[in-house]
């Protein structure tokens, strides 16, 4: 992997180049397509529709129809403007709790790749020490702790799955710091503060926004996940997971309950993985742990 110059490879996230590849490719042109679109439902979709906690009786488990295009769920809700809302509540999730593990595992990263010495070996001791537990078995065991809430699952994410952007930023940085600029730069007497600032930072961006893009999909699902089992979201809350969990008993007799959400759950993390993968073809990423 060539890393000429110290800003290459976040140049090629900004440049048109990156876009062009991502139109040139299928898969992940229909990646992007489908994270536009879901993101385009979540911001604007809200704005134009009514209170998704809303509801009559009489309307109770409607078959899908012109009047209700998703059906209606047990409160009499409608289960469309449920979903539209539900778009904003998880993918919120999954965004925020995603910007939380990047943010913890580039600083601790980047600690590690530049410090060295006993504070790398301590910090990377204690990202093994998160990995020696299923991500979402430690989210289950902080949700309980805490307790069952919307921003509790949110917390309990966000802390147990920073360590693998630790590991690709840390690798990142030692592979970095090896290249000619920066000797160049530590003979010029760059400040160790503005050498991670301009040279390391802009060249472990590329593994970690595909990184992201593929965790995104992963988070969503451990979202969703958290709110069936009632650790997450509540009602009336219109998250997909809840609306999944609130479904389960009229399976048989009300599938569109299920189906709906489950199917925007599916194509959500469909799309973000096919984006990821084409992020890591245009960045040119050899390979990203997720």
């Amino acid at each position: 992997m060539s890393l000429s110059t110290p800003s290459d490879r976040f140049e090629r996230i900004r440049g048109t180049d990156l876009l062009s590849t991502l139109r040139s490719d299928p898969s992940s042109l229909l990646g992007t397509l489908v994270v536009a679109a879901l993101t385009g439902v979540a911001l604007v979709g809200p704005l134009v529709l009514g209170d998704p906690t809303s509801g009559s009786l009489s309307n109770s488990l409607q078959a899908p129809s012109l009047a209700h295009p998703l059906g209606t769920d047990p409160l009499g809700r409608d289960m469309l403007t449920r979903l539209v809302y539900g778009a904003r509540v998880t993918l919120g999730i999954a965004v925020a709790v995603t910007l939380v593990r990047l943010t913890i595992g580039m600083v601790i990263g980047l600690v590690a790749g530049v410090v060295g010495g006993l504070v790398e070996e301590s910090l990377m001791r204690l990202v093994d020490f998160l990995f020696a537990f299923p991500g979402m078995v430690l989210a289950l065991v902080v949700a309980g702790v805490l307790g069952p809430s919307l921003q509790n699952a949110l917390l309990a994410l966000a802390v147990v799955g920073w360590g693998s952007y630790a590991r690709v930023v840390r690798g990142s940085v030692l592979s970095v710091r090896e290249e000619p600029f920066v000797d160049a730069a530590k003979l010029a007497g760059v400040s160790r503060p503005r050498l991670v600032i301009t040279h390391l930072v802009p060249n472990v961006a590329g593994p970690v926004v595909v990184l992201a893009s593929l965790n995104l999909g992963g988070v969503l699902l451990a979202a969703s996940g958290l709110s069936f089992l009632g650790l997450g979201a509540q009602p009336p809350t219109p998250e997909w997971g809840t609306m999944i969990a609130n479904g389960a008993p009229y399976l048989r007799t009300a599938p569109w309950l299920i189906n709906a959400p489950g199917i925007a759950i599916a194509l959500t993390v469909f799309g973000f993985n096919l984006l990821g993968d084409g992020l890591r073809d245009a960045l040119d990423i050899e390979e990203v742990s997720h």
